[in-house]
């Protein structure tokens, strides 16, 4: 019979080899796991805000986003972004938020999480939603309105945001929202999808209004005169 201690350091030879090979077998299969829409759009996230921060040029951008856009394994995306810090990557967004508000004012303002799917319900209540800082980490937001009586919303846009209101059903209110850009103004990084029912509120999409110094600074129609100055 072989002496005690050699059987435990057999074992714990034997051991050690199985759990290299469990850890090895593990990222292997997580490395080759298929990736999804979400986790294409996070990857893509990742790399505008190290464009923004300097850390990527515009070709090299350009370049890893169509990468990563047709990347099909967790392992196409990481190298993408293996050389990039990670702080500035978005939580998770959530599937659905319900705004359910009567009376008052309500706003979605600043570095918010742009859901998938919004529901809101408004009686005698103005709501907000300003896009133009908005973290954005998919391409289409889906919003159901069920507007009343003094049942307001505001949505603020910016360059890229498109809002569509062509199925929402009303009986009272207005529904003002521009039209869909053409090709020529650049790409579409998020389109706002309403429908619903309105009874007695309004919509309104609109760009940002522009501070008294942009007021200054704009430029002078063809034919008008110039802005003094002194």
């Amino acid at each position: 019979m072989l002496p005690v201690p050699c059987i435990r350091q057999q074992t714990g030879a034997m051991a050690g080899d199985l759990s290299r090979t469990v850890d090895s077998s593990l990222r292997r299969h997580v490395s080759e796991q298929r990736v999804s829409h979400r986790d294409r759009d996070q990857a893509v996230e990742i790399l505008r805000v190290a464009a923004g921060d300097g850390r990527l040029t515009i070709a090299e951008l350009d370049e890893r986003v169509e990468a990563a856009m047709a990347a099909r394994t967790a392992s196409d995306l990481a190298v993408l972004t293996a050389d990039l810090p990670l702080e500035g990557m978005p939580p998770q967004a959530r599937e659905v938020i319900r705004i359910d508000q009567r009376f008052g004012e309500g706003k979605r303002t600043g570095r918010w999480l742009v859901p998938r799917r919004m529901e809101i319900r408004l009686k005698f209540t103005d709501l907000k939603l300003d896009f133009t800082e908005a973290v954005i980490t998919h391409d289409v937001l889906h919003i159901e309105v069920d507007l009343r009586i003094g049942g307001n919303l505001t949505l603020v846009t910016g360059p890229g945001i498109v809002v569509d209101a062509d199925d929402v059903t009303y009986s009272r209110g207005e529904i003002k929202v521009h039209p869909l850009p053409g090709p020529e103004e650049g790409p579409v990084r998020l389109r706002v999808v309403l429908s619903g029912r309105s009874t007695g509120g309004d919509i309104v999409a609109r760009h940002p209004r522009r501070t008294p110094g942009q007021w200054l600074r704009r430029k002078p129609r063809s034919g008008g005169q110039p802005p003094l100055t002194g």
